[in-house]
């Protein structure tokens, strides 16, 4: 590992190149997303696309949950605003790209960061043809736009869903819900009819 993470030391900058966990992490600009991973798949041999995803990191390092143990289980009450830990993170949308590197034995993550208002970033399909419905899922999910992806249509979501449903301030009872119309002999969409009633602890991992 510690050949394959100082030549890309001195391909992408010490500052870029991240180790933890037995992993080697890969920071690159958005703009320079399909230079880098021509590089990585030509001189690196990075030949497979493993997967892709997003991040939204608009409440990382937050919580609203209060999870103390007590003689009567763990608490159930929601706190809103409760942080844990304050983590200010300068971008809220990164999209991540896992590649191994057959030949070599080696695997790289590669991050990148997208504006918010503007989420975007060049398709990397003619680079990888796996990252075809990879970058579908992001887009479906998380509402990254991928430049030049000949077929970016939902591929999780129905064609009437709204918004994107792993944004970490899409509502958890949803835009919209769908039920058959007996009289109309068709689907229809209407607004949601329930409202939220959260009571589900979850575990806080400190």
């Amino acid at each position: 590992m510690q050949e394959i993470k100082q030549q890309l030391i001195e391909e992408f900058g010490a500052t870029n190149v991240v180790e933890g966990f037995g992993e080697l992490s890969l920071t690159v600009d958005n703009k320079d997303i399909i230079n880098s991973c021509l590089k990585l798949k030509s001189s690196f041999f990075f030949d497979t696309l493993i997967d892709l995803c997003a991040v939204d990191y608009l409440t990382y390092g937050q919580s609203e949950w209060e999870a103390n143990a007590s003689a009567s289980g763990f608490s159930r009450g929601r706190v809103q605003n409760q942080t844990t830990k304050q983590i200010v993170h300068k971008e809220r949308f990164a999209v991540v790209y896992h590649l191994l590197s057959v030949s070599k034995n080696y695997r790289l993550r590669v991050k990148t960061f997208v504006p918010e208002d503007k989420p975007m970033i060049k398709s990397v399909t003619d680079i990888w043809a796996a990252a075809d419905w990879y970058e579908r899922e992001a887009f479906d999910l998380f509402g990254i736009l991928f430049e030049n992806h000949k077929d970016l249509r939902r591929i999780l979501t129905d064609y009437g869903f709204v918004g994107h449903p792993l944004r970490k301030d899409f509502p958890l009872i949803g835009e919209v819900e769908m039920r058959y119309d007996e009289e109309l002999g068709r689907v229809i969409y209407e607004p949601v009819s329930i409202e939220a009633n959260v009571g589900v602890p979850r575990i806080i991992r400190k």
